[in-house]
């Protein structure tokens, strides 16, 4: 769909060290699926927690003999889960945010590119 079918990207003949300390590619885009991994893991265990303590809440109220308690668990756990839930989304809503901002650029060297190998392509040939 984009102007990078066909172009093949520049491959730096430099080492990978050059290409962290000069920008001249981006590292975003795969830093970013690490980030969005570690974020589901965030959202994971606050799920985990969240059924933890409405569980543990649920055999408290048990004991006690506090049908009250019991009948407020359910709603809770729902309600949190749904929030997790919802929190799970917005988290792969604001990476795929970086993402696309991060194709963007990709996509705008790759027109450059080719606008660059244009010009020299019809550029009438210097005499000296």
């Amino acid at each position: 769909m984009g102007p990078t079918r066909g172009v093949a990207p520049r491959r730096s003949h430099r080492g990978w060290l050059t290409d962290v300390l000069t920008f001249e590619r981006m590292l975003t885009g795969q830093v970013i699926h690490l980030v969005y991994w570690a974020g589901l893991g965030v959202i994971a265990v606050t799920a985990f927690g969240v059924v933890g303590a409405s569980v543990g809440v649920g055999i408290r109220a048990i004991g006690e003999r506090s049908w009250e308690t019991l009948l407020l668990i359910v709603p809770g756990l729902i309600g949190g889960l749904l929030i997790v839930a919802a929190g799970g989304l917005i988290w792969r809503a604001v990476c795929e945010f970086f993402v696309v901002i991060f194709r963007i650029e990709d996509d705008l060297a790759a027109l450059r590119r080719v606008a660059e190998e244009e010009q020299a392509q019809s550029a009438p040939p210097r005499r000296v």
